[in-house]
């Protein structure tokens, strides 16, 4: 069972985690909020992506990666101390969580970490959704222009309330999924997991994440994206503006590339966290 560490390490491992998640899964993500955002221009994830590679090129699948790989690791080092700061306070000597401690606390780093997730993510839909016409050059640019157009609130905040409501099931599945697997494989934690292993666990934490949640990160996709700002309690609002649309496959548009993203990108971060961790309780910190 990991011990207790300083935030300093808890925090530094968050980074390596985020930018892991970064790195592995950023192609797919670029699919899955193009999808979301789409009105009819693609057939379906594998039409997406082609499209994407014939009319701007291999690398417009990684168009948004500066947002999330300057900013997912602050978000990842908040994510994972938040949690592990919850955690402390159901945990008891030598004794192993309960999985709805572990869902709670998951929902309340979630909600901690939609302050810095709401307008990194904001500036990687805003990027991505960018297609043969480049309106902004860069995250500076657009965080510049939505400030001056919109303000703060709504303009590099905008969306805030919709990745706070999808954050709490989502990491709650997160966490969860990640503590059952983990403990299935290493008999209730009695020895350390090995990297294949906090692989699988991360992968099933991933797609627990994306389960929970799919349809609000839709909402708050379309929300970020579009020009005006929402009003009122606009996420119920947006979800049956696009049920009414599209039907029921409108709030699942994407999902299949998300859930394939979801297995290497969610197991690279855990393992990324879990080995810096251990790295840190080695030498003392």
């Amino acid at each position: 069972m990991t011990k207790s560490v300083s935030a300093t390490a808890d925090f530094i491992s968050g980074n390596f985690g985020g930018m892991a998640n970064v790195l592995v899964g950023q192609p797919l993500d670029t699919i899955k909020v193009r999808l979301q955002l789409d009105q009819g221009k693609f057939k379906g994830a594998w039409d997406c992506t082609i499209q994407t590679i014939q009319k701007e090129g291999f690398l417009a699948l990684y168009k948004g990666m500066a947002s999330p790989l300057m900013g997912i690791g602050a978000v990842n080092a908040l994510l994972f101390a938040s949690n592990s700061m919850i955690k402390n306070q159901f945990k008891k000597e030598g004794k192993l969580l309960s999985l709805d401690k572990i869902a709670i606390s998951g929902a309340g780093a979630g909600i901690v970490n939609s302050i810095l997730a709401s307008p990194v993510e904001l500036l990687k839909i805003k990027l991505q959704a960018q297609y043969e016409q480049k309106q902004f050059n860069g995250p500076v640019d657009c965080a510049k222009y939505l400030i001056r157009r919109d303000g703060l609130a709504h303009g590099l905040f905008r969306g805030m309330w919709a990745t706070i409501i999808r954050e709490i099931p989502a990491y709650a599945g997160f966490y969860t999924g990640f503590e059952v697997v983990k403990r299935q494989l290493t008999d209730q934690e009695k020895r350390e997991a090995t990297v294949l292993e906090l692989m699988a666990a991360g992968a099933v934490g991933g797609i627990g994440y994306w389960v929970c949640c799919y349809p609000l990160d839709v909402v708050k996709s379309v929300v970020q994206n579009q020009t005006e700002p929402p009003r009122g309690l606009y996420v119920t609002k947006v979800l049956k503006q696009l049920y009414l649309r599209d039907g029921i496959n409108a709030l699942f548009r994407g999902i299949a590339p998300t859930i394939l993203r979801s297995i290497p990108a969610a197991g690279a971060t855990f393992t990324a966290y879990e080995l810096s961790i251990r790295a840190f309780e080695a030498n003392g910190w």
